[in-house]
């Protein structure tokens, strides 16, 4: 099973990066392949609760490729890396088939609770560079997400979330109407307090022309 999810690996970099030439090369040769290679071991490993060697695999591998994922992590097959330095992917993160993260993805968690608090991502997900996905919320099938966006929410399939943080501006490639801002308790409590004061102000000026007058 992992060789044969080693080998969809290579075929997905031939498949979606117009740079590979041959298997060969992508074996040899691409960072985001090793580090799925490493990976593959390093989860065998920690479902069989081997945890020290899991972790000792996972950093070697961090070590050589700049990718981090920790073995605890579940990735599907036909997982494309490309470029990969920086990216970390956590120990709770699901990842599905035929997904592609560009480099300095983060797959992060929130607060310290021990449990889910990962992302889980559906099939065929596109994680754009730089962009970080953090808590424990899926991502429905054929998103996209932007270069540098921050997912904080989770998201319908076939959506693009672009934006800090990331909203939905496509929906089955169909562009959204922006939503109006709506206005908070605050905002409002303050745009009356000044209203009350122009009321006052208005006042005032009025009684001082009527006593000119």
């Amino acid at each position: 099973m992992i060789f044969k999810d080693i080998w969809l690996d290579i075929k997905a970099v031939q498949e979606r990066d117009p740079a590979a030439r041959s298997a060969l090369e992508v074996l040899l040769l691409y960072q985001g392949i090793h580090a799925l290679i490493w990976h593959r071991f390093a989860h065998w490993f920690y479902k069989h609760k081997m945890f020290f060697i899991a972790r000792l695999i996972s950093q070697i591998a961090r070590f050589f490729t700049l990718i981090e994922i920790h073995p605890g992590a579940q990735l599907g097959h036909g997982i494309l890396i490309d470029h990969g330095s920086g990216v970390v992917i956590g120990e709770t993160a699901v990842v599905g088939d035929n997904c592609t993260i560009y480099q300095g993805v983060t797959l992060g968690g929130v607060g310290t609770q021990k449990g889910k608090r990962h992302p889980t991502l559906g099939n065929n997900v596109m994680v754009g560079a730089g962009a970080k996905i953090l808590g424990a919320f899926e991502v429905g099938d054929n998103c996209s997400i932007a270069a540098n966006a921050v997912l904080l929410k989770p998201l319908e399939d076939n959506v693009t979330a672009v934006g800090i943080p990331a909203r939905p501006v496509k929906k089955d490639g169909v562009t959204l109407p922006k939503r109006k801002e709506t206005m908070t308790l605050e905002e409002y409590e303050i745009m009356k307090e000044r209203m009350l004061q122009m009321e006052e102000e208005i006042r005032q000026l009025k009684e001082k022309l009527n006593s000119v007058c």
